[in-house]
């Protein structure tokens, strides 16, 4: 696993900022040329029937993507991305997300993401992301 970098100029993402008291918290890593995070949805992200809402899952996946161009030394704002919800996800289910990189061309990044149940690995939703990536200070 790689040393984790931080980010001060998101302190307040909802996905990953440690100072947003309503957010999710994700801690991003790289480990064998992928981003990781776990997760667990407590009941301020549900939607109904005591089921993750996707827009939660949604963000994770997009996060999990994005970060890791940043915990590459790279920066890049999402410009599409589609899901693919797969298996319903209870309040509570600790969550596993990966990011990978599919290709790059230029300034585009195309990105996939999976989230999958900690407990038996079943997939749970996945994504597709095509990121712009920026320069520092852009």
């Amino acid at each position: 696993m790689s040393e984790e970098r931080g980010r001060p100029d998101a302190n307040h993402c909802f996905v990953c900022g440690p100072d947003n008291p309503h957010g999710l918290r994700i801690r991003f890593w790289l480990e064998d040329d992928q981003c990781r995070a776990a997760f667990t949805p407590g009941a301020a992200y549900g939607g109904y029937d005591s089921m993750v809402h996707g827009g939660i899952i949604f963000s994770a996946l997009d996060d999990v993507m994005a970060n890791w161009l940043f915990l590459q030394g790279t920066r890049g704002h999402t410009a599409k991305c589609e899901i693919r919800y797969r298996q319903p996800v209870s309040i509570g289910t600790r969550l596993e997300l990966t990011g990978r990189l599919i290709r790059r061309k230029g300034q585009v990044a195309v990105m996939a993401g999976e989230a999958r149940r900690a407990t038996d690995d079943v997939l749970v939703a996945d994504a597709q992301g095509s990121f712009m990536v920026v320069e520092s200070g852009e």
